[in-house]
């Protein structure tokens, strides 16, 4: 396997490693992404056995002993399975999560307490700042969250928009929402709740211009429509009331 680099905001970098077995025929990316920034900031860990792979990614824009902030949009081990790696290679960096989080996992799994972020949060990162925002259930887990870089418009998704991938293309302006329902037709990968449509609403209505997403190509251009349209697509295939 080999971690590709390539930026996709201004100063926003996709790592990201292709894994045919997960899948197939075709095949899944496994993506982190790096804010180079004064306080550098990777978001998804990646699991335990990419970590020499994602470190040696991350080399090649800056230190790894820089990183200082370490995050990920849920407790799962692609998400964050080499967060303590992390912590151990970059000694002044911490794990930042929404309280749930935090309460419910991080502050037993982490090697050094975690940063307990409220919803509306943010983190100056020094010429860049990220906003956090609780997504319970979306696309799954209580303590899903997601990160916003409020400089460059850039909403780091997690597990929203997964898609298979067939050809690796880090950075699309297709449509992203027909391949991301198609992948959860496969996987069945979303929690169903009242509020799921309108989660997804609230985050288009941050206006994104970069959508940046765990799992399958990022996207660049009115990420605002594309959530607003990922949700009216879930209203109409799980959330109609059934007669």
């Amino acid at each position: 396997m080999e971690t590709k680099l390539d930026e996709i905001a201004d100063g926003i970098y996709r790592l990201s490693t292709f894994v045919p077995e997960v899948a197939p025929p075709a095949g899944f990316t496994f993506n982190q992404f790096l804010i180079d920034a004064d306080e550098p900031l990777l978001f998804h860990t990646g699991p335990r056995a990419m970590f020499p792979l994602v470190a040696e990614a991350v080399a090649k824009v800056l230190p790894v002993e820089s990183v200082r902030w370490i995050t990920f949009g849920h407790v799962e081990s692609d998400e964050c399975g080499s967060m303590n790696m992390w912590l151990a290679a970059a000694p002044q960096s911490q794990v930042a999560h929404g309280a749930l989080g935090c309460d419910v996992s991080l502050n037993d799994m982490c090697d050094r307490p975690p940063l307990r972020m409220a919803d509306g949060d943010t983190i100056d990162l020094g010429g860049k700042r990220v906003r956090h925002f609780d997504t319970p259930h979306v696309p799954h887990g209580w303590e899903a969250r997601v990160l916003f870089e409020e400089t460059t418009s850039t909403l780091l998704c997690g597990d929203l928009l997964s898609q298979l991938d067939g050809e690796d293309v880090a950075l699309s302006t297709d449509d992203l929402v027909e391949p991301a329902m198609a992948a959860e037709a496969m996987f069945r990968s979303s929690s169903m709740a009242p509020d799921t449509a309108t989660i997804m609403r609230r985050l288009g209505d941050l206006s994104p211009t970069t959508l940046a997403v765990m799992h399958g190509s990022s996207y660049s251009g009115d990420g605002g429509k594309a959530l607003h349209d990922l949700a009216d697509a879930y209203e109409q295939q799980y959330l109609q009331p059934t007669s």
